[in-house]
């Protein structure tokens, strides 16, 4: 999962501005200088506007409720493998398939929150054997996207359950790892999907990470 070398761009300069005005108005109670971060967020919002060509009003809405300090946020994705077939589910957001995954919810560990997903979103129960990987979106070649997002890649093992849809999903598979449907690359990569079938294989390679 080795990151190419890449550059900077607007939607990471606005995502830094927005978490220098969050931070600064967090920590900040002098009325000029929360201006001046207001300002600033004000900025970063403008750039992801034009960046990304949606309404000024749909940018704010990215970060409502995030306060305090700002940092990355958390993604598990779960890999399911039985024999050659890695277990995805298809997003009905963009009628695309990834690993059953989302964001780790406040107060659950890492593996429960795997484990929830899995279970929410395929009807499989499992459980997380091994952290295969911890890698930071930004240095991979996802789509870009608003947030700055670590995301772990569990190796988990099934345990029960049967196939079953729910909200988020609708359709719930096994597939070859050779062959792979197209993937929701926001979410996973072939590539992320083959390395973690490397760990299927040999539980004794040591955990990837950035």
């Amino acid at each position: 999962m080795s990151a190419p070398a890449r550059t900077a761009t607007v939607l990471e300069w606005a995502r830094k501005l927005q978490a220098i005005a969050q931070n600064g108005l967090y920590f900040s109670n002098d009325p000029f200088d929360r201006q001046r971060y207001a300002e600033i967020e004000q900025l970063a919002a403008t750039m992801l506007s034009a960046e990304l060509d949606v309404p000024l009003a749909a940018v704010a809405r990215f970060w409502e409720g995030e306060h305090g300090y700002a940092t990355p946020k958390v993604d598990v994705r779960g890999g399911v493998f039985r024999g050659d077939e890695v277990l995805l589910v298809r997003e009905r957001s963009d009628g695309r398939w990834t690993l059953p995954g989302g964001w780790v919810d406040v107060n659950d560990a890492p593996s429960a929150a795997v484990a929830r997903e899995i279970l929410e979103e395929s009807g499989y129960q499992a459980r997380a054997v091994k952290l295969a990987a911890l890698v930071d979106k930004l240095r991979h070649p996802h789509p870009p996207g608003v947030h700055h997002i670590y995301k772990l890649f569990f190796l988990c093992e099934l345990t029960g359950g049967s196939p079953a849809t729910s909200h988020e999903t609708d359709a719930v598979s096994f597939f070859p790892v050779a062959a792979l449907p197209e993937l929701s690359t926001g979410r996973v990569l072939p590539a992320q999907i083959a390395r973690l079938y490397q760990h299927q294989l040999d539980r004794s390679l040591p955990t990837d990470f950035d």
